[in-house]
């Protein structure tokens, strides 16, 4: 019996309740910041939860300017502006507002803004951080106004390169923002197709990290519980908005989903990627939509831990009990069944299986994924089979 080794590395200081956004002035101090830059999306700066940030900020004397120049799935150049923002303001540090475009594009462009190579020097291969002058990486607060990526407790953002229509994701160790506010009255305002999609999230997040094949419990263990919550509030919190306490329940899924997949992401992350870039989808929805197909995919390598966690979240039937309930959460919080639901065709497979199997995610799934693999998936999803990917 060999012992296993790993390296394990657990998030940051994280003010969690109702009401807790009006700490920000006081987090932004705790994390050393006296000038910062309010980085969020276009459609969230123009709503009052931006302005009431911004506010509080304002009221505690801190100088601020708002950063909007983000898309859905942001890109380079949206990276680029917010650094010559971040620069020309004089700004010390940035509050990253938002879903997972905000958090993301915040904590790459404090990242970025004291580096002198370029943003693809610093993608997540190999020992790549190493390159940057880890002294000149500004401190980020991070604030959540959805429940889903979990880019708060991340050190990590998601960018698309718009040449190659790729997602690159760029790391390092000081990412991680110094402190996250997760107050959950900041996404009562979240239409039901955003709750769904960020919920779909964060059950992708803990159900690949718990079927990762790396040694890693503690995760593993926070990956279930995470799973639990989902399932339990995910439906109350489309059906009413103003339910706080499944709002919260599902703000600490998220939060848990990403710290548990350090231990590893699979073929759903990897498929969703690209149609992500390719085709603009939700990020989290296209999980969901892919969720099904990839279990059964992955089935010969998982069913012995897919029917322990089935036992813990007391769903009966083993493997194919978890599966239908998978199936009942998305047709429930309404998620499409199949690729055609996003407004999806078959024209890009081949790119789409391209890109698939060199993700980074691509690596963690229980079975090697090849092109043979993706395609399959990709087929059984585009048809809406979920028996087709076995």
């Amino acid at each position: 019996m060999s012992v296993p080794t790993a390296n394990w590395s657990y998030p940051t200081a994280i003010r969690f309740g109702a009401g807790r956004i009006k700490e920000l002035a006081d987090a932004c101090r705790a994390a050393g910041i006296a000038r910062p830059l309010l980085v969020t999306d276009a459609g969230l700066a123009k709503l009052p939860i931006t302005e009431k940030a911004l506010k509080l900020i304002k009221a505690a004397g801190l100088p601020v300017a708002l950063f909007s120049e983000i898309q859905s799935n942001p890109v380079d150049s949206n990276v680029e502006a917010g650094i010559a923002a971040f620069r020309a303001g004089g700004h010390d540090g940035v509050v990253a507002f938002g879903g997972g475009s905000g958090l993301d594009t915040g904590k790459v462009i404090a990242f970025m803004a004291g580096q002198s190579r370029p943003l693809w020097d610093f993608e997540d291969i190999g020992d790549w951080w190493a390159r940057a002058d880890a002294d000149k990486i500004a401190p980020v607060v991070a604030v959540p106004t959805t429940a889903g990526t979990g880019s708060e407790v991340g050190r990590a953002g998601v960018i698309t390169q718009a040449a190659t229509h790729t997602k690159k994701v760029i790391f390092h160790p000081k990412m991680m923002p110094r402190v996250v506010i997760c107050d959950p009255e900041l996404t009562v305002g979240m239409p039901p197709f955003i709750t769904t999609g960020t919920g779909m999230d964060a059950l992708a997040h803990c159900l690949e990290a718990y079927c990762a094949p790396s040694y890693h419990p503690m995760a593993e263990g926070i990956a279930v519980e995470g799973m639990r919550l989902v399932f339990a509030n995910l439906p109350k919190a489309v059906a009413n908005g103003n339910d706080l306490e499944a709002r919260a329940h599902m703000m600490s899924a998220a939060a848990m989903g990403a710290t548990a997949f350090q231990k590893g992401l699979g073929a759903i992350h990897a498929l969703s990627h690209p149609v992500g870039a390719l085709y603009n989808t939700h990020h989290g929805t296209t999980n969901g939509v892919f969720m099904p197909y990839v279990l059964v995919f992955n089935r010969p390598a998982i069913e012995p831990k897919i029917v322990r966690l089935a036992g813990f979240l007391g769903i009966g039937g083993g493997f194919d009990g978890f599966l239908q309930a998978v199936l009942a959460l998305r047709q429930q919080t309404g998620v499409p069944h199949d690729l055609g639901g996003l407004g999806v065709d078959g024209s890009r497979v081949e790119t789409i299986v391209e890109m698939a199997v060199v993700d980074p995610t691509a690596g963690g799934n229980p079975i090697p994924l090849t092109k043979e693999g993706s395609r399959k998936l990709f087929d059984a999803a585009l048809s809406g089979d979920v028996a087709a990917a076995a």
